[in-house]
């Protein structure tokens, strides 16, 4: 596998999602975890997005899983067929219940783990980006809120990791810093294996060589 996974945003080392990918490397941009957001508000975000990934050189352009509403084979196939074009995905923070809703209605959810395992993608995202990869979501509600999510609730993650990811800790001035530490005491008491990062980190995995930045 080839992941660049951050508590927030680009992280501090950028240059190592750079290295992951080819020069110019082409990144489809999944933005559905904000998808519960004000319109407006959302094509801000998402132009930013696109704004620092051009910065690195990257050339990068949406692609919104509400395109793919059909679970059915077809809609499966055609967005399977879409995702491999790109050299890399970068999935974007928000309510991970929102993600992986957008992703079960998408088929993404079908189609991602197998990209990801036979690198045919580098994953790289921050904060629900990366959350959405542990084996269950269970725990997250204290963060984020599942009313946001128009329609089912989907309590398992995509099971491309081994353990749970807790973003934003030790982190002041985040606004999510409190609640993602009543996460990790869950995480604790219940004996979930998890990585805890600040802001400003990321995991970093190529191949077998796996590294905090």
């Amino acid at each position: 596998m080839k992941l660049y996974l951050s508590s927030f945003r680009l992280g501090d080392h950028p240059e190592h999602l750079v290295a992951l990918l080819p020069e110019a490397g082409r990144v489809a941009v999944i933005c559905n975890a904000i998808d519960a957001e004000d319109p407006a508000v959302r094509r801000d975000e998402v132009a930013a997005e696109l704004t620092w990934l051009r910065d690195l050189g990257l050339r990068p352009e949406e692609l919104d899983l509400r395109s793919y509403s059909e679970r059915g084979a077809r809609a499966g196939q055609d967005l399977g067929a879409r995702l491999a074009e790109y050299d890399g995905l970068w999935v974007r923070g928000g309510n991970v219940f929102v993600l992986r809703a957008a992703m079960a209605t998408s088929g993404a959810d079908l189609i991602l783990p197998g990209l990801i395992t036979s690198e045919t993608v580098v994953y790289a995202g921050y904060s629900a980006g990366c959350c959405v990869l542990a084996p269950s979501l269970r725990g997250l509600e204290l963060c984020d809120p599942v009313g946001d999510v128009d329609g089912e609730v989907v309590w398992d993650g995509l099971g491309v990791l081994d353990e749970a990811i807790v973003p934003h800790l030790n982190s002041p001035g985040h606004p999510e810093m409190e609640l993602l530490e009543k996460v990790v005491e869950l995480y604790e008491r219940s004996g979930v294996e998890h990585l805890k990062m600040r802001d400003g980190q990321a995991l970093v995995v190529d191949g077998q060589r796996r590294e905090l930045v």
